[in-house]
């Protein structure tokens, strides 16, 4: 559920009905902890809502890249900071719904680490191959695995991301095995696969958009629902042939557990005022993405829901990463 104007004035309200908040918060720096390397659709929304909220708040607000092992050494940082509001996180599938499955000894609760602020925007993958592929459709895709017995292969920003689980769970689905290239950060994979040093991917979808639109790349399926708007050509996998096969790639704003209510509120009303913002909201809807601004309580309730999908996926697909 997006933020209706009623919900967001409620939020304006409680953050001005602490007036002290301002003269002692925020007193230094703010960091957003983006657990990717430069590059990558979650930085580049993280400077882009770091300019707002540096605007708003009267203090910098800076994005730190903390990258490694599929974004967990980022959250973990976050998960340990004080909890005083100058240190956020922006959180993905990957470190945030998936890895608690993944790691038996990850070093966070990502259920009960953060307090959650907003999902800010939602996509779904695509599942793509280099041009040079002569893989045409879905069902050519799990055809050549097939064929391949395992050697088809698949590039991911690394382990634990949602594309590295979504490859799990299409293989699941479409009885394949794929063969997983784990790189460090969108960009790195998407080069390569450009490239031609693999084969495909289930990949970011404003990090490919453009190499499928300047045809380096060739799309075969989306993984919504729906078709989306911007590739109306491109069929999604119920369509191509996955019946119910659907996931999507979410990026959203926790601080650590524990930070005050006051400062929770204020940062809340500010990051939902920066993503409704025209400037924002029409760039990333224009670049494929759902831009949304929920409730803290309503992004606890879909980080748990999430948490428990993916923990599905892994416990089927046996998979652990230590």
């Amino acid at each position: 559920m997006t933020l209706t104007r009623r919900s967001l004035g409620a939020v304006l309200g409680a953050a001005l009905a602490t007036p002290a908040l301002g003269q002692s918060w925020p007193s230094r720096t703010i960091r957003i902890v983006v657990p990717f390397p430069p590059g990558g659709s979650t930085d580049t929304l993280a400077r882009r809502l770091a300019e707002k909220l540096t605007a708003a708040l009267g203090q910098t607000v800076v994005v730190e890249n903390r990258p490694g092992a599929g974004g967990t050494v980022g959250a973990d940082m976050v998960a340990k900071s004080p909890p005083d509001g100058h240190t956020l996180l922006m959180g993905v599938t990957g470190s945030n719904a998936i890895a608690g499955s993944l790691f038996r000894t990850l070093p966070y609760d990502p259920a009960n680490a953060f307090a959650p602020l907003s999902r800010v925007v939602s996509a779904p993958l695509i599942l793509v191959v280099n041009k040079d592929q002569p893989i045409q459709d879905l069902a050519g895709y799990i055809a050549a695995a097939k064929a391949a017995n395992g050697g088809l292969t698949y590039a991911t920003p690394g382990n634990g991301t949602s594309m590295h689980l979504t490859g799990v769970m299409f293989g699941q689905a479409a009885k394949v095995e794929l063969t997983h290239v784990p790189y460090r950060g969108s960009a790195a994979a998407l080069t390569d696969l450009v490239g031609g040093q693999v084969q495909s991917s289930f990949a970011d979808f404003l990090v490919a958009l453009p190499q499928v639109r300047a045809g380096a790349l060739r799309a075969l399926a989306v993984t919504s629902p729906a078709r989306h708007p911007l590739l109306p050509q491109v069929p999604t996998m119920d369509e191509a042939g996955l019946p119910g096969f659907a996931a999507t790639s979410w990026q959203g704003l926790f601080a650590p557990a524990g930070t005050p209510a006051p400062i929770m509120a204020r940062l809340h009303a500010e990051v939902a005022r920066a993503m409704t913002a025209p400037e924002i909201k029409d760039s990333f809807a224009a670049q494929g993405f759902t831009v949304e601004a929920t409730t803290p309580a309503e992004f606890d309730a879909f980080v748990r829901a999430e948490v428990a999908k993916w923990a599905v996926v892994v416990r089927e697909g046996r998979i652990s990463l230590d």
